[in-house]
């Protein structure tokens, strides 16, 4: 008799606990989602706000050389020619 009403308690009680969180758990999301989105529009705001505020430096490029296409980056490493020896 007691096992058959714990378990009947049980289910119960579970049932409850799982209505509660489908109504719950989606509205405790929303709001987490809406603050982190609210802290990147912060962060945003705060970053356009820096850029904006850079000094001006005193020294003004008017003209940068344009570099070479067809040249071979540093990063290539060296290039060795090489004969086919037969």
């Amino acid at each position: 008799m007691f096992l058959i009403r714990f378990l009947i308690i049980a289910i119960c009680v579970l049932y409850i606990v799982r209505s509660l969180a489908r109504l719950f758990l989606p509205m405790l999301f929303q709001g987490m989602v809406n603050k982190a989105q609210q802290q990147q529009f912060n962060r945003q705001q705060q970053y356009r706000q820096q850029e904006t505020k850079r000094p001006e430096s005193r020294l003004k490029v008017d003209y940068v050389p344009p570099t070479p296409k067809n040249a071979i980056p540093d990063n290539e490493g060296d290039f060795i020619d090489y004969e086919e020896v037969k």
